[in-house]
């Protein structure tokens, strides 16, 4: 039988040209890897791929790249992210499946996203990069530059503790303190990015690529269908986007009958996207209206230190995306007290997880989100454990140990 040709109308379609768009205007850019903004400033997305079928997962390989169908044509630069496991669990009285993303190379979700774009960049010839990171970002991109045999140098808040700039050091990265905040330290990465490739977690679009195959993976793990809602916790919004990306291209193929529901955890004590969705923040712009949320957390502009540090981000660069993405799922945030949050990180030791605080938002967050009538008896709720408190040694032994 001869293979069908183009022009042959029962031969499938090809698949659409992929290309970076500007989801705020609607601007197309050709794909490039070194374009991490729009001419504008604005972030950027990679256009959506034709999700794959589970015939067409690479089942041999036991990384993310075993969803290549869905990712942009490159070398893989892997340390075998992704497979990590999901584990079913009953949480305050909730059925749900901890997806534990500490099993990642660096100890982190990010990995996922890393691995894409240090491919991308690699495969342009790149060999030297720049990223700004408290923590998780910072040794992740490391740890694939090291990889791929391309100089990081990792822009980190001055007050950064040296456990965690440690394994970015051990990686080959050099690692600069600037003076102030994250977001100082961020817009120090946004000068020197004129000089230098700019691999931002929070800014490049194909770090996104790699963090929707979360998607792609749980809906793997519970047999090629999709959870009622997923629960994660949020800083940039990075697991948020993913998830929106990976499982709305699911729903184009039609793998999947609906979104599941993201129900999106920040610390009240820094809780910007919360602030804004419940503020009505239009979804396009994320234009705040400057009120409070009346959801436990404190007005825009008064936020305060948080042991889940690795989400103390006070402007998201695309918050009006996590916003669009948590109302197109039909889903919703929560605030998280502190006391919450410790007790969460002790609930899951004593069952053998030992999440940073960060992760254990997200896992508070299930009891309040239950409690509101957002995760009805007998769906099917996945909860994204986005880190091991190996990464966070202080925070962990405040809350552990009870020192001050």
């Amino acid at each position: 039988m001869s293979t069908p040709s183009r022009d042959d109308p029962q031969a499938p379609p090809a698949p659409p040209a992929r290309h970076l768009r500007d989801p705020r205007s609607g601007r197309r850019y050709p794909l490039d890897p070194l374009r991490w903004r729009g001419d504008d400033g604005t972030p950027l997305l990679v256009s959506p791929a034709r999700a794959p079928g589970p015939a067409d997962i690479v089942t041999a390989d036991r990384s993310l790249w075993r969803y290549r169908a869905a990712l942009p044509p490159l070398p893989p630069v892997s340390l075998g992210e992704g497979c990590t496991p999901l584990l079913p669990r009953t949480w305050g009285g909730v059925e749900v499946g901890f997806k534990l993303e500490w099993f990642n190379p660096s100890g982190s979700f990010k990995d996922r996203g890393s691995s894409v774009m240090i491919s991308a960049l690699a495969a342009q010839g790149v060999d030297q990069v720049l990223e700004d990171s408290s923590g998780n970002g910072g040794s992740s991109v490391a740890a694939y530059c090291a990889a791929a045999g391309v100089g990081a140098t990792i822009l980190v808040p001055a007050h950064t503790s040296a456990a965690k700039t440690l394994q970015a050091t051990a990686y080959g990265a050099r690692v600069t303190p600037v003076d102030g905040d994250r977001d100082a330290t961020a817009a120090a990465a946004l000068r020197r990015a004129e000089q230098t490739v700019y691999a931002s977690h929070n800014w490049h679009p194909y770090f996104l690529e790699g963090t929707k195959t979360l998607a792609y993976e749980i809906w793997e793990d519970l047999g090629f269908r999709a959870p009622d809602a997923v629960v994660t916790v949020a800083g940039a919004g990075s697991t948020v986007l993913g998830c929106d990306l990976g499982f709305g291209e699911l729903l184009a193929a039609g793998r999947i009958a609906a979104l599941p529901r993201l129900l999106v955890a920040q610390p009240a004590n820094c809780a910007p996207l919360h602030s804004a969705f419940h503020a009505g923040a239009d979804a396009e712009t994320g234009a705040d209206a400057g009120v409070d949320a009346g959801q436990g957390a404190p007005g825009a502009g008064r936020w305060r230190p948080t042991l889940a540090e690795g989400t103390a981000i006070k402007e998201p660069v695309r918050l009006p995306e996590v916003l669009a993405a948590v109302r197109r799922s039909g889903g919703t945030t929560a605030a998280v007290p502190e006391e919450d949050i410790a007790s969460a990180l002790r609930r899951l030791a004593a069952t053998g997880l030992y999440a940073e605080p960060t992760s254990a938002t997200a896992a508070a967050a299930v009891e309040l989100f239950a409690a509101r009538g957002e995760l009805p008896p007998g769906g099917t709720t996945v909860v994204i454990l986005t880190g091991s408190a190996l990464k966070a040694p202080t925070p962990t032994a405040q809350i552990i140990e009870g020192t001050p």
